[in-house]
């Protein structure tokens, strides 16, 4: 089991590679051109700044099994479609029973802004938000090197 992390706008990478310390798994970063980030244990990734350039690479690198980290419906909707696991940064795993619904409503979303109707904002993350996340990646990444996630 590899981690892959959409790292651009990822705010939890520091838990990300402390608990893949722990259980000694490999981290994959995918970073656009715009960043620049090291943080003596992943292995980084630069790609251009296209849009999906990050999404198509890290899916062409994962194998059944693999993680995947990103709030990227559409990447957690391909990485299930590979037989791999989607986790999203606020703690929750992306499944076949949830990501239709997402697309469904991301859809929707885009079809109202640009109706010009505003959508609602995105609250500023917390240190809940962090700790929840750590509590959730823990447990899942303990329970997949077990077997209990298959």
């Amino acid at each position: 089991m590899k981690i892959f992390v959409d790292a651009d706008a990822c705010p939890v990478k520091e838990i990300i590679v402390d608990i893949a310390k722990e259980f000694n798994l490999e981290v994959y970063m995918y970073f656009d051109t715009s960043h620049i980030y090291e943080d003596g244990y992943s292995r980084v990734f630069t790609v251009d700044k296209q849009s999906d350039s990050a999404d198509f690479a890290i899916i062409n690198k994962m194998t059944e099994g693999d993680v995947c980290v990103t709030q990227d419906y559409g990447l957690a909707a391909m990485v299930i479609g590979k037989k791999c696991y989607a986790i999203n940064q606020n703690g929750f795993q992306y499944t076949n029973d949830n990501i239709d619904q997402m697309l469904f409503r991301r859809h929707i979303s885009k079809k109202l802004r640009q109706a010009g109707k505003k959508t609602s904002k995105i609250r500023p993350r917390t240190d809940e938000d962090n700790r929840n996340f750590r509590d959730f990646f823990y447990v899942f990444i303990r329970d997949s090197i077990n077997g209990k996630n298959v």
